[in-house]
């Protein structure tokens, strides 16, 4: 008796990568970014001179730095509104260093210590007494901003050396400035970390799962203060370009951004309750939110219909899906 073998065919649901990619948010993303590129076009003459497009980088570049550290922070479940008070208090002892005298290598080195203290104030709040991230964080808020205006008052610091405004004003060639290149480094530095590295596993891992990821070995504490860590150090990195950027320090500098950073990273797709997101999406939302801010600028479109656009933007990127996912489900009832 001879047995004939029979070939089964066996669907792939999941479909070629190419297949998913094209289904992705990052490929919705793409497609927005593109049209509102082509809508810029259209919409200003001056849009598509190659100096407006570098200066036009300025809107997101530096608040993206802060939300490749909060996607992190985010996709384990916790979050951080302290940024922009990061950026106030850091920017505030750069230029009081500037009052004795201090040169570039001094102002950067006090910046970014300042960011990593603030940083681990949080994630000692939150990771040793067991607080809340949201509520420590609007805690810390009003605390770092309240130090930088009890310094200020209504002056300012200035006097910053030249050598210093490369970080906020130089070019690396042409049209390309620094604030770009330092922009792309740190995306692939935090998109290898996520994707590639068992940290990046580990993190995911704890916004699914926190209790389940203690039991299987993931030291969740020390997962979480890291990452506390590394937003308030993205914080002083982005003090620093914005300070040398703009030559002075007021206690109101950055007010507002830890929305637009919040809006940057939920609209890059990452689950603002945790466990999933990534850093292409990040990046990706970061022009789109760089190119609809700069429009409206060149339009003459006050700042305070910009605030409402991110807002509305914002609230948008989370209750879509929701809805959405409340269609399906009544659908398939």
């Amino acid at each position: 008796m001879s047995i004939t073998a029979t070939n089964r065919s066996i669907p792939d649901r999941l479909g070629s990568p190419a297949q998913r990619y094209l289904k992705s948010w990052e490929s919705l993303l793409l497609l927005v970014a593109v049209f509102v590129f082509l809508l810029n076009s259209l919409a200003s003459p001056y849009f598509l001179d190659a100096w407006n497009l570098s200066d036009a980088t300025f809107n997101f570049t530096e608040k993206a730095m802060i939300a490749f550290a909060m996607a992190l922070l985010i996709i384990s479940g916790e979050i951080d509104l302290s940024v922009a008070s990061i950026i106030a208090l850091a920017s505030t002892a750069m230029g009081a260093a500037i009052q004795f005298g201090a040169g570039t290598p001094e102002i950067v080195a006090i910046g970014l210590s300042v960011g990593l203290i603030c940083g681990a104030f949080n994630g000692a709040l939150v990771t040793g007494l067991g607080l809340p991230s949201i509520v420590v964080t609007i805690g810390t808020m009003s605390l770092f901003r309240g130090i930088s205006y009890i310094v200020l008052g209504d002056k300012a610091y200035t006097g910053y050396p030249a050598s210093f405004s490369f970080f906020g004003q130089g070019y690396v060639w042409w049209v390309i400035s620094f604030e770009l290149v330092l922009f792309f480094v740190l995306a692939i530095i935090y998109g290898v970390v996520l994707h590639k590295t068992n940290f990046g596993r580990a993190v995911f891992a704890i916004g699914n799962n926190p209790v389940g990821a203690m039991f299987s070995g993931i030291r969740v504490a020390r997962v979480k203060f890291i990452l506390f860590l590394s937003t308030g150090l993205m914080a002083s990195v982005a003090a620093i370009c914005l300070t040398s950027r703009l030559g002075s320090t007021r206690p109101s500098i950055a007010v507002g951004w830890e929305l637009e950073v919040v809006t940057m990273v939920v609209l890059g797709g990452v689950n603002i309750l945790g466990g999933s997101g990534s850093i292409p999406g990040v990046v990706i939302a970061a022009f789109v939110m760089g190119l609809v801010t700069f429009g409206l600028g060149l339009l003459n479109v006050p700042g305070i219909v910009m605030s409402i656009v991110i807002g509305m933007l914002l609230i948008g990127v989370i209750a879509l899906p929701r809805m959405w996912q409340q269609f399906a489900e009544k659908r398939s009832a």
